[in-house]
């Protein structure tokens, strides 16, 4: 078990060693990468296995005790999350054979996104709060690597941009740390739930949550600093875009739903309404900046920021039922937005551009990719029987069951106007006629088609069977809630005995 546990951090950390320090030729770096990736999703889904039957697993490295000790731990929500990471590293992986030229394979391509992955699980699984810290900053390192990439002006502008805002969410994270520390002597997530009800001044508590609500809501890209993500992600080549628009804001997300569920407890009316109103305002905000844009990347950008909001208004309303919402429409939105991403780069090899204006006629063009954007961009908007029809159907439950009309309002309007969006797309890109003169670019390759192709096959596949049968997956993500909402297990998990 102790091996499970550590395995998706040690998989792709140890990969990327290899790749850094080798320097193989391209054809076994491409291997190397797709063979570390395939390796991390084995031992998610063996993982994800043991935690669904065995209920939540914990270890201490060097067998110190806890909470002296550096903890993982995995529940539901935890194994899902490296599981789906699993997944879009091995799509990103397998796309980025196709699209990353040798310039930036020699600067270490491969090995930097096999050091996000690692980051990325770590994030999901540590069970400390200073090492979570320290697996945004392994984050924060290789993201900032793959920004940068290539060095093209427009990259290293949305890098300052991107690098900037991170650094003062580092700042509250490390604040923060040193608060819960001085009001209760450890940084043990499980030990804080215990601890942090015991504080006599439970105002300066509250003061505490909203620090990490501030820090965590930059990494989230919450209303109202999440302007970084659409100066930036737009920048990079597509793989990684594709990897950062799965992938990043989401450890936000889930930093949110762990602290403000089993450490930040005592103030849920306050910290709730906060959190609703920024969910709120991140809905509107981001769907109307995607409405404004003529880039297709842009517009995902923006969308990105949108569609965060519906998983914290989870959060905030903070039911059984809303919590089970927030958790399923995470893990529908990371393959459903990193899909389109990978489209917008199909998009751009074709048409040489990503401007709407530039673009048209790939209807008749490339028609399974036009049928395959339809998938994971009408998943987005909420269309039956797709995915994101059944995530936003139970938040919008979620919001009527606490008498909450506002937010089904925002829910369902927004949702409109992500319509809207996708529309505004598939028009300028698919149904328009080509603009003229068209530059003359080079036709898909049988290889290059195969490895641009296949992992949005894969992964619209999965957005179609979750839609077709959601309730596995509803049925995984409302225990995943049920742990959340009551964290007992968790906490005797790690600390080895039930309060």
């Amino acid at each position: 078990m102790r091996g499970l546990l550590i395995a998706p951090v040690v998989i792709p950390l140890a990969t990327a060693v290899l790749l850094l320090v080798l320097r193989p030729s391209r054809r076994v770096e491409h291997a190397l990468s797709a063979l570390g990736c395939v390796a991390l999703l084995g031992a998610a889904l063996m993982l994800l296995v043991r935690v669904a039957g065995g209920g939540v697993a914990a270890m201490q490295l060097g067998d110190w005790a806890a909470p002296f000790g550096v903890s993982f731990v995995a529940d539901r929500l935890g194994a899902a999350m490296v599981t789906v990471t699993a997944v879009i590293g091995l799509a990103v992986s397998v796309f980025a054979m196709a699209e990353i030229d040798d310039r930036r394979r020699r600067f270490g391509f491969a090995g930097f996104v096999q050091i996000l992955l690692g980051g990325v699980c770590g994030a999901f699984l540590t069970g400390d709060v200073f090492n979570l810290y320290v697996w945004y900053e392994v984050m924060l390192i290789a993201s900032f690597a793959l920004l940068t990439l290539g060095g093209e002006r427009i990259q290293i502008d949305g890098a300052v941009k991107y690098v900037a805002l991170n650094m003062i969410s580092t700042l509250l994270f490390l604040s923060g740390c040193g608060l819960l520390y001085g009001l209760t002597g450890t940084l043990n997530m499980a030990d804080l739930h215990a601890k942090l009800p015991a504080v006599a001044n439970q105002g300066l508590v509250t003061a505490v949550a909203v620090v990490f609500a501030i820090g965590f809501g930059i990494k989230a890209a919450l209303f109202p600093l999440f302007f970084w993500l659409p100066a930036s992600y737009h920048t990079p080549p597509v793989a990684v875009s594709a990897l950062f628009a799965g992938l990043l804001t989401k450890v936000g997300v889930y930093s949110l739903i762990r602290f403000f569920t089993l450490i930040f407890t005592g103030d849920a009316a306050f910290t709730g309404a906060l959190l609703a109103a920024a969910a709120a305002f991140t809905m509107v905000t981001g769907v109307l900046g995607a409405a404004a844009q003529n880039e297709m990347r842009r517009i995902l950008g923006f969308h990105i920021v949108s569609q965060i909001g519906y998983m914290v208004m989870g959060l905030a309303i903070a039911t059984p039922l809303a919590l089970a919402g927030a958790v399923f429409y995470t893990l529908h939105h990371i393959v459903v937005k990193a899909n389109l991403f990978l489209v917008s780069g199909v998009v751009r090899r074709l048409s040489g551009s990503g401007d709407l204006a530039r673009t048209g006629g790939l209807y008749a063009q490339a028609p399974l990719l036009a049928a395959l954007f339809l998938v994971p961009a009408f998943s987005l908007a909420g269309f039956p029987p797709l995915s994101g029809f059944w995530a936003k159907l139970f938040l919008v439950k979620a919001a009527l069951e606490a008498q909450a009309p506002w937010i089904v309002a925002v829910l369902i309007g927004v949702g409109l106007l992500t319509v809207y969006s996708m529309t505004k797309i598939w028009a300028e890109v698919f149904w328009k006629a080509p603009p003229e003169p068209r530059a003359a670019l080079p036709p898909l390759r049988g290889g290059e088609r195969a490895l641009l192709f296949g992992p949005i096959v894969g992964l619209a596949a999965i957005t179609v069977a979750i839609g077709l049968w959601p309730a596995p997956l509803f049925d995984y993500a409302d225990a995943a809630a049920r742990e959340l909402a009551d964290p007992r297990d968790y906490v005797a998990a790690v600390l080895g005995s039930r309060p």
